[in-house]
């Protein structure tokens, strides 16, 4: 039996974009338009598939936009009426996997910024912009001090996906 439950699922699925998405985009915009360098899908150290959506090679800062849907969202993510057992794994390894990638660019000296992708982008830029700042300026941890990390308040940042 196929992963989808239908034809129509699988197309849909196949057409899926595993980069350059919409928040992707709009993100990068930003960040470029705010001044700011990148580099995009750099490997994650010590993982052969693993990409960074959006890296800081020289200050270690790697940015990941997760989409609600595929990573869990506490407030946007919807349990699948098809197949739900299917996709319920398939969430739950997506954020073991997240939580994965964030330790080892940690092990290797990296800070992992983790946004979802209803977050503003105005917000994502400004978390981003000052921790290649700190990094530049030779601060160890270079996380930028958020006063509310919980998702509905503009970031992640972290091991934890939420």
């Amino acid at each position: 039996m196929s992963w989808a439950s239908s034809d129509g699922v699988r197309r849909s699925m196949l057409s899926n974009r595993g980069r350059d998405t919409k928040v992707e985009l709009r993100v990068r915009s930003a960040l470029h338009a705010a001044g700011l360098r990148y580099r995009l899908q750099v490997k994650v150290p010590g993982s052969t598939r693993r990409t960074i959506d959006v890296a800081f090679p020289k200050q270690r800062v790697a940015v990941f936009l997760d989409g609600c849907f595929w990573h869990g969202c506490p407030i946007h993510h919807t349990v699948s009426k098809t197949n739900a057992g299917f996709w319920a794994d398939k969430v739950a390894t997506n954020r073991e996997r997240d939580r994965d990638t964030d330790g080892l660019l940690q092990e290797a000296g990296w800070v992992s910024l983790r946004f979802w992708e209803h977050e503003e982008v105005d917000v994502v830029v400004d978390i981003v912009s000052a921790s290649v700042a700190a990094r530049r300026a030779g601060s160890a941890s270079a996380r930028p001090e958020v006063e509310d990390e919980q998702p509905s308040s503009g970031s992640r940042t972290g091991a934890d996906p939420c």
